[in-house]
């Protein structure tokens, strides 16, 4: 029997595109990632709000958020930290898809935060996105 729903939980073709290893090394390291990167939240989102939902799921260690390079503001994206592999694992199953502030959020496994990526890539310091009151 042919299942007639997707599952929520189905890994996305997100990659950092400034990862400086070979794509195996990525899946390798993505096999042991503790490390979520949310988007699609609003600017308006708090690190509060982020927490309050993401710490049903599990435990976390820490909560980075994205910022405009040049203006130090909100950046509609984050990466969350968990403990362990499986807690970030399940945390992408329950919460992917859900809603934060009338949007839904997507979360995908990132190789691990390092200093930096916590800034927009965009020539103007942002992400490229739309801003939310122009929505």
């Amino acid at each position: 029997m042919t299942n007639i729903v997707q599952p929520l939980c189905v890994p996305s073709s997100y990659k950092d595109q400034q990862y400086q290893g070979l794509s195996t090394d990525f899946a390798k390291d993505l096999s042991n990632s503790m490390t979520l990167y949310v988007r699609n939240f609003s600017f308006y989102t708090t690190e509060e709000q982020i927490y309050e939902l993401f710490s049903k799921a599990e435990e976390i260690k820490r909560i980075i958020m994205g910022l405009d390079k040049f203006q130090k503001t909100p950046c509609r994206f984050c990466f969350v930290e968990y403990y362990h592999h499986q807690n970030a694992l399940d945390c992408m199953k329950y919460i992917n898809s859900t809603k934060l502030d009338k949007r839904i959020i997507r979360t995908d496994l990132d190789p691990g935060y390092r200093d930096s990526r916590q800034f927009g890539r965009e020539r103007s310091g942002g992400q490229g996105q739309v801003h939310d009151e122009y929505r």
